[in-house]
């Protein structure tokens, strides 16, 4: 027969769980994991039936009297927090427990294990390493996008859907910008997993979502190379050494690495945030479309900053602040994502011309926005395709190229440097699907097409732009052909 808890006292910790308990209608099955902060139990609801088939994990924190206040705070923020978060990114919340009888969460239970094994077979290839960046990364642009800065970036606490989907898990050091910051209110020293703090957190900065980045980055380089960029300190000292210290290149480690992979690595760890990568969006893209990275000097490095240089770095950390940070919305609304589809062996140079100039004056409004530049090349869906020319020449370089040239004008008119200016070439059978999944899978916040006039055809079989427009989630600019007297 099972049994409930009984009520207990806030000063003194509740009575030890045991399988068979029944806690606020939730039956205690098997304990799965006994941490140092929290244990974590398989439940079933005792009214079976409720869940849609989902597995349920309740989440009990470990109240032995003496622990880290930090603990108990960090608990309360996850309450406080995980009903606010919804979608695939996140465990589904169910129901929290009062601290007055027995602190606890239920959530939907994520099968498998979290990534935290998969370091053990560091170093990785360079391809899965680009997948798990860009998966986590489109993960922690969904959670940004809900006003949430993890703070906890690591890979135990990141797990896999079935699908392939990443999912966040533990937000006991999460920031809400719209929720008290209870950890902030009540604690005075850096929150975070020592080798995976940005320098920001360093400098006690918890609303920054580029402090996420910084993270996966440190995640990224551990897959790449086998080994961590800033060791694992134990002290406010130690982790402040990454104010000033770089990182061995990852291709000083291993050079096999593609150059590409390097210059995302290091931009992720780069000290000063507005050198980063400003939304984890466009940090997905970049995984998942290495050919328009744009390398730098990063990408060459092989070799760390002298000693002068480290000097010169360590004087400045020292006195230094860290500088403001945007309102979490802002940061967000600031880095968008605009993506141009160019049509380029159909319509008129007069639509091109138009699409060019609407373009620019787009991005010319957004400041830290990132444009892509889009061409789909046609390919048949059964049968072999033509791809290279007459001449020998590749097909798929001819569009590359010509897509520059069409980009030529906003180039020269704009600033976009740093990777923020970028071309793919996509190759599929069907060109409306194509433009909706790139931008779908890339975290697109606005598209922008040309439309050729209308024609008996086009009113019949449906038009490329009429497609996207109603098939995209994502905010859509048609660009008409110009009229002609």
């Amino acid at each position: 027969m099972s049994t409930t808890a009984l009520p207990s006292s806030p000063a003194s910790p509740p009575a030890p769980l045991e399988a068979g308990q029944v806690l606020d209608g939730f039956r205690l099955e098997e304990r799965l994991h006994q941490g140092g902060m929290a244990n974590l139990w398989r439940v079933s609801r005792v009214d079976a039936g409720t869940d849609d088939g989902h597995e349920l994990l309740m989440k009990v924190p470990r109240i032995k009297g003496g622990e880290d206040p930090a603990t108990i705070v960090g608990f309360e923020v996850e309450q406080m927090l995980m009903p606010q978060l919804s979608g695939p990114h996140v465990p589904r919340f169910i129901a929290r427990g009062d601290w007055t009888r027995q602190a606890f969460i239920v959530m939907e239970r994520i099968p498998g294990e979290t990534l935290r094994p998969r370091l053990d077979d560091a170093p990785l290839p360079p391809e899965e390493v680009a997948d798990i960046g860009a998966r986590v990364a489109t993960a922690l642009a969904a959670l940004h996008r809900q006003h949430v800065v993890h703070l906890d970036i690591k890979p135990s606490n990141i797990m896999f859907r079935p699908d392939g989907t990443a999912v966040l898990v533990d937000f006991g050091l999460s920031r809400h910008a719209q929720l008290p910051d209870l950890l902030e209110e009540e604690f005075t020293l850096p929150m975070g997993t020592g080798p995976y703090m940005s320098p920001e957190q360093v400098q006690f900065v918890r609303s920054d979502p580029r402090s996420d980045l910084f993270a996966l980055g440190v995640m990224l380089y551990h897959l790449a190379t086998g080994e961590r960029p800033f060791g694992q300190p134990d002290s406010v000292r130690g982790l402040r050494r990454r104010l000033y210290v770089e990182p061995v290149p990852p291709r000083a480690i291993r050079p096999e690495l593609p150059p590409w992979l390097q210059e995302v690595i290091l931009r992720c760890l780069e000290v000063r945030a507005e050198r980063r990568y400003q939304s984890a969006a466009q940090l997905a893209l970049d995984l998942r479309e290495p050919r328009g990275v744009v390398l730098t000097a990063r990408a060459e490095k092989l070799h760390t900053s002298g000693v002068m240089r480290r000097l010169k770095r360590w004087f400045f950390a020292m006195g230094s602040e860290p500088a403001p940070v945007a309102q979490h919305g802002q940061q967000l609304a600031r880095s968008p994502i605009v993506m141009a589809a160019v049509e380029l062996d159909r319509g008129t140079p007069e639509l091109r011309a138009q699409l060019c100039e609407t373009v620019r004056r787009i991005v010319q409004t957004e400041a830290g926005a990132r444009l892509a530049c889009v061409a789909v090349m046609k390919i048949n869906r059964i049968g072999i395709d033509e791809l290279t020319d007459q001449h020998g020449q590749s097909l798929h370089v001819k569009q590359l190229i010509a897509l520059k040239h069409w980009a030529r004008p906003i180039s020269k008119a704009l600033t976009l440097d740093d990777g923020r200016l970028t071309f793919h070439v996509l190759e599929a059978p069907d060109v409306a699907e194509a433009l909706v999944d790139f931008a779908r899978r890339n975290g697109v916040d606005h598209i922008v097409m040309g439309a050729r006039g209308a024609s008996p055809v086009r009113r019949y079989l449906g038009s490329v732009s009429g497609y996207v427009v109603a098939e995209s989630d994502r905010t859509v600019t048609v660009v008409r052909e110009p009229r002609t007297e």
